[in-house]
């Protein structure tokens, strides 16, 4: 019997990829009002000064703190709850609500003397908290930032989150104030890769059919086949290399996409300047027998524009994504 002969066809795939990539309103505090003048008729006028109103006690000024800081760390923790970009913007727009209602509520508060001061940097760090979080909200609208570790991680690298963290543990050491409500942890920003042609699920490859991709991008990329309902082979593709994958089954498959910064294995995404798209035409392998000679699909697809493209991408909803 002759040996097997592969016949190769090819599909050259055109793309541009691009990746996408902040200040709150203040409320000033109340100062109290002012006391009216007095003074006798045909006398020397004597002015009284303003008069300061009297702080809260401690009781109802712990009251005030844990209403006020309470939803802040709640929405704070679930943040790293998420694990869908849909998600995440949400509950990211949820604690900058949260900080800046807390804000509004303690800058009408009078504190007990001995904790004005720890009183008022703790209303500066939620101010200045709000306009972080402000910030990473628009980089996740714009996929700059795509998973809670990296929402995370930019906080870390802001003043607003340790400043809180901070104003919160002073107020809680000087009596029974609940202001320590901070208790998540910001990761480092990392930059992960996997080496080129990583396989990040193997699938079903017990065929003869071969796809090539070659990412002559800017970002690193993962491709995954589909077939049907099914997730099949999924392969990391470094910027400016190619690979090849073997073994793929015979069957009709949809292409998938994404590319960004920072691989996380476990969330199976790139945490920074992601997008995902979808080509337009699915790809066939298909073997054939005939006349002592096995004949099989070889493919091979791009990343990037080149000169005689003949295929499409459309973006797909992160959500829609398969991982």
């Amino acid at each position: 019997m002759n040996a097997p002969r592969s016949l190769p066809t090819v599909l050259a795939l055109t793309l541009a990829l691009a990746a996408c990539s902040p200040g709150s309103g203040t409320t000033p505090p109340v100062i109290g009002e002012g006391g009216p003048a007095t003074g006798s008729v045909g006398g020397a006028g004597s002015g009284a000064g303003a008069q300061t109103p009297a702080g809260v006690t401690p009781a109802e000024y712990g009251t005030a703190l844990e209403a006020a800081v309470g939803p802040v760390g709640s929405s704070l923790g679930d943040i790293s709850k998420s694990r869908s970009l849909k998600s995440l913007g949400g509950r990211v727009e949820r604690a900058r609500s949260a900080a800046g209602d807390a804000v509004d509520r303690l800058a009408t508060v009078v504190p007990p003397p001995e904790v004005s001061t720890e009183h008022s940097d703790l209303v500066a760090a939620l101010r200045g908290l709000e306009g972080d979080l402000d910030g990473v909200r628009d980089s996740v609208e714009g996929r700059s930032l795509c998973t809670a570790p990296a929402v995370l991680a930019r906080l870390g690298k802001g003043d607003g989150l340790g400043a809180v963290k901070s104003a919160g543990d002073d107020l809680a050491a000087k009596g029974d104030y609940p202001a320590d409500v901070v208790d998540v942890k910001a990761p480092k920003e990392q930059s992960r890769r996997l080496s080129n042609g990583t396989l990040v699920r193997s699938g079903s490859r017990n065929g003869r059919g071969t796809l090539t991709v070659d990412n002559g991008g800017s970002q690193d990329a993962v491709v995954t086949l589909v077939r049907g309902k099914a997730k099949g082979t999924s392969v990391y593709v470094r910027k400016g290399r190619k690979t090849t994958v073997r073994g793929v089954s015979d069957g009709s498959y949809r292409v998938y996409y994404t590319v960004g910064a920072d691989w996380d294995r476990g969330r199976r995404a790139f945490t920074r300047d992601c997008s995902f798209r979808r080509f337009e035409k699915s790809i066939g392998f298909v073997t054939t027998r005939s006349g002592g000679f096995i004949r099989w699909k070889t493919w091979t697809i791009t990343l990037n524009a080149v000169a005689g493209g003949n295929a499409r991408t459309n973006d797909v909803d992160p959500d829609d994504f398969p991982t």
